[in-house]
């Protein structure tokens, strides 16, 4: 963590949260973590990967999640998608029968990767980008939650006709960092097991992002994977 390997664009933007305390303090944590031998998903090459991959001015849809997987070669840095070969985790299972609902000629794809989201413009964003192997939530509150805040303040800010897709109630309380005059937020239950049946099913929000990137002269985004 020592050097910040992040997209040119992404840097620049945010210059100011890398130089803040807390991001200070989120790097001595992390450096004590693997001092301490202790295993962090995703490795490090990939824990920018979401921003390398979608760079701030390709931005054009803010897939929100909370925390990475914490299981062996899950995560690889892009919030619900994993690596190739590996089994799909619940929600990710979930948001292929809703994309199969949603988007016709949809079919289930053999791997659980999304990376040809991003490189449309899908930024795949978790609010924490680090955790402990077996431990979910461990990487919680120690900074990172305020990088990702301004993550989504500036493609507010600085972008217009974006597509913000919040499932559930913590990706919905990031709500307050965006301009609803300017862009167009998605809200719906989380695609877990636990709570897609309060919502998730059949919210549409695949081909709503299009239809409204559409309207925008946007090139709309393939979800066939």
């Amino acid at each position: 963590m020592s050097e910040i390997n992040i997209e040119p664009s992404w840097k620049e933007i945010l210059n100011e949260a890398f130089l803040k305390p807390s991001f200070a303090n989120l790097k001595s944590f992390l450096v004590q973590e693997k001092a301490q031998h202790k295993v962090i998903y995703p490795p490090g090459p990939q824990i920018f990967a979401a921003f390398n991959n979608t760079p701030f001015y390709k931005t054009k849809v803010v897939i929100l999640g909370q925390d990475p997987y914490h299981g062996p070669k899950q995560a690889h840095g892009l919030c619900f998608s994993v690596n190739d070969g590996i089994p799909f985790p619940p929600s990710l299972k979930n948001i292929f029968k809703e994309l199969q609902n949603d988007i016709p000629g949809f079919t289930i794809p053999p791997s659980g990767n999304l990376t040809k989201w991003t490189e449309q413009g899908v930024l795949l964003l978790n609010a924490t980008l680090t955790v402990r192997a077996a431990e979910a939530g461990s990487h919680q509150k120690k900074g990172w939650e305020d990088f990702t805040d301004e993550v989504i303040r500036q493609l507010s800010k600085q972008r217009e006709h974006l597509v913000f897709i919040l499932w559930g109630s913590f990706a919905q309380s990031k709500s307050v960092f965006i301009d609803a005059g300017k862009h167009l937020i998605l809200k719906s239950a989380h695609p877990s097991p636990l709570s897609a049946h309060n919502g998730f099913w059949e919210n549409h929000h695949f081909s709503k992002a299009n239809a409204y990137l559409v309207e925008n002269g946007i090139e709309p985004v393939n979800w066939k994977l």
